[in-house]
């Protein structure tokens, strides 16, 4: 649970630098699009993990079954992430909802990138610090 609730700061390394480069405020409606994000974020970790896990039931060893993952899921997050930027563009100049878009906008794309490469990275770190231990 913590890795993949520990993918929510990751939206942040994409909003707040998101509104200062477009000189736009951070809102109540930005913290909206953080919110939304959020729930992206935490189910595109929640679905890699399990692909990770279903690889390992499989057989798969560990670094194998992250490789693996990855590799499945890295299209479908694409999309989606493609989805959420080309939908929320047209709302950027928008004076009540721009915060939100720039939220959405920026958030989606750095906690896209990370999760594809942290999360599993995180995992796997974790995953062979515990079979050490044992």
């Amino acid at each position: 649970p913590m890795i993949v609730m520990g993918a929510n700061p990751l939206t942040l390394i994409g909003v707040l630098p998101g509104h200062a480069l477009l000189g736009q405020y951070f809102t109540a409606t930005s913290m909206i699009g953080v919110i939304a994000l959020a729930g992206i974020v935490v189910r595109n970790s929640l679905l890699l993990i399990d692909f990770i896990l279903d690889f390992q039931r499989e057989g798969h060893e560990l670094r194998e079954a992250v490789i693996q993952a990855g590799a499945t899921r890295m299209r479908p997050i694409l999309l989606t992430a493609f989805a959420i930027i080309l939908g929320t563009f047209i709302m950027v100049f928008d004076p009540v909802f721009g915060g939100l878009a720039v939220s959405l906008i920026f958030g989606t794309f750095a906690s896209t990138v990370l999760t594809l490469f942290v999360i599993p990275l995180v995992y796997y770190l974790y995953e062979q610090r515990q079979h050490h231990k044992h």
